[in-house]
């Protein structure tokens, strides 16, 4: 079993600057080595940036996310902003190498489903993938997302993408 943690923009400047003593006085966690890599320094400072344009997406994008009952923080995972004009929302998750291959990627893509399944505004559920990421593949198939296409991202190279209507 998982759940989420809630990262508020207190706590990604003190991960995007590598203070993990303030992110887990602010969030009650401990937040690991992953969460202040290079990688994830980027992503916190992106969803900063994206927070000022889009105040609204606070509520869709990356949490810490706990395996219970043990209370152990094994990576992160959250969508990357709110439901867009097709009613498309995109996953992201990322375990932590020391807990990988336990379960925890599907735990959090299913309880992402899911909470994409009881969003009104919700038609479809995007994943982009790269192609040498045969977990996340593996992980994506258990769900029947199906292969739709694919595109360059400037940060992560070529991905392709997989996509699941919300029934």
């Amino acid at each position: 079993m998982i759940r989420f943690v809630e990262l508020p923009p207190a706590v990604m400047r003190a991960l995007a600057a590598g203070d993990l003593g303030t992110a887990k006085d602010l969030t009650g966690v401990e937040l690991g080595e992953l969460f202040v890599g290079d990688r994830a320094k980027w992503l916190w400072s992106y969803r900063l940036r994206q927070l000022v344009d889009e105040p609204e997406a606070a509520a869709w994008i990356a949490r810490a996310v706990v395996a219970e009952p043990e209370g152990v923080v094994v990576g992160y995972a959250g969508f990357h902003g709110p439901p867009d004009e097709r009613g498309m929302v995109e996953v992201g998750y990322t375990v932590d190498p020391a807990y990988q291959r336990r379960g925890y990627a599907t735990a959090m893509l299913g309880a992402m489903l899911e909470r994409a399944a009881g969003e009104a505004g919700v038609q479809v559920v995007r994943a982009s993938i790269s192609p040498s990421n045969v977990a996340s593949l593996a992980t994506v198939a258990k769900y029947g997302f199906v292969h739709v296409g694919e595109e360059w991202d400037d940060e992560d190279g070529l991905e392709l993408l997989f996509e699941l209507p919300v029934s």
